[in-house]
């Protein structure tokens, strides 16, 4: 064992010490550096221990609520180069209607041995769910990272956009433009960015608008995050009298211009719409959507790093690393008409 200590030691060019500390499964050892020692096992022909080559393949689970949402792929193509700088390859398992679980996703993921997993806007930002399921992936030996979307059940770290400033930005864009009476159309209460775009808004309808929250309460529509689902939302908030509607997502929005168009209206003439995402081609919509830009790139490699900092044996903090979004400014949104013709079809 000495000597086959020495020859890995010399092929990898580390100390003796380090490729013990990687054959044992030891932490404390840098992602690069572990696997350079097994790559020096397979140059020098040795066997690697089962359980190194259960998870030597370099594989990290990725897993996305669907790809419907260009949000999600957008995600996965910022996270798969990340990988794949540092040796890794994704394995993209995607929840379908009717289909596998998260939870069955995770297990398939552990049997295939995978290094670690990302989880993207998953059971962990549900509020009603049962957090148990983390805790137990984290007894296992699975190093995670969870973005958008945070616990404080869950022992790991988080990558999430400032949810609250991106409502900041939305509302102080449309009250400069002469926008009172502003709705918001977002998914169902239960989830944490929902509850933190909530806050946002209330917080900023009072302090640019003067709107109490219990006026701005009836301007808050839950819907599905979905092109229906920001049509129905945006339908009911125009029929509200809402001159302008800020969307928890691009896709919701886009629903929302439909909405307009269905009773009558024009955006941005008679409606303001602002989406949240900047979802990609959501430059080439007609009109082009104003929306606030979640930091993907950033975020994306930021949780990448605390994985493959947790998978070379140096764990990350349970906290939360929180990025500031961007309000990008486009044609859907413009100066309150004056004395606006109410909408049709209501």
């Amino acid at each position: 064992m000495t000597a086959r200590l020495a020859d890995i030691a010399a092929q990898a060019g580390v100390s003796e010490a380090t490729v013990s500390r990687v054959l044992n499964g030891k932490p404390g050892v840098a992602s690069t550096t572990r696997q350079s020692v097994l790559a020096a096992l397979d140059v020098l022909g040795y066997e690697r221990p089962v359980r190194l080559r259960q998870r030597s393949a370099g594989l990290v689970g990725l897993i996305t609520p669907e790809l419907e949402n260009p949000i999600f792929p957008a995600f996965a193509q910022i996270i798969g180069q990340a990988l794949a700088r540092d040796g890794y390859t994704p394995v993209l398992a995607t929840q379908t209607p009717g289909g596998s679980t998260e939870d069955e996703l995770t297990e398939m993921l552990v049997d295939r041995g995978v290094a670690g997993i990302l989880f993207v806007s998953g059971l962990h930002a549900d509020t009603s769910a049962d957090m148990e399921r983390y805790e137990r992936l984290r007894c296992q030996g699975i190093p995670f990272v969870l973005i958008n979307g945070f616990s404080e059940k869950v022992r790991a770290p988080f990558v999430s956009p400032d949810d609250r400033a991106a409502m900041r930005l939305a509302v102080g864009h449309l009250a400069a433009l002469g926008h009172e009476r502003i709705g918001l159309a977002l998914g169902p209460k239960r989830y944490v960015p929902v509850q933190r775009k909530i806050e946002g808004f209330l917080g900023s309808m009072a302090e640019l608008l003067g709107v109490s929250a219990a006026e701005a309460e009836p301007l808050v529509e839950h819907s599905l995050f979905s092109l229906e689902g920001g049509q129905a939302a945006a339908h009911t908030l125009i029929g509200r009298g809402c001159t302008a509607v800020v969307c928890a997502s691009d896709m919701m929005a886009l629903g929302a211009v439909r909405a307009a168009r269905g009773m009558g209206l024009e955006v941005p003439r008679d409606i303001s719409v602002v989406g949240f995402d900047d979802s990609p081609l959501i430059a080439f919509t007609d009109p082009p959507l104003t929306t606030v830009r979640q930091p993907v790139t950033a975020m994306g490699q930021a949780a990448v790093r605390a994985l493959l900092e947790e998978i070379g044996g140096t764990p990350a903090p349970h906290s939360e690393f929180v990025f500031l979004p961007e309000l990008v400014v486009r044609g859907s949104t413009a100066a309150r008409a004056q004395g606006a013709a109410a909408p049709r079809g209501t």
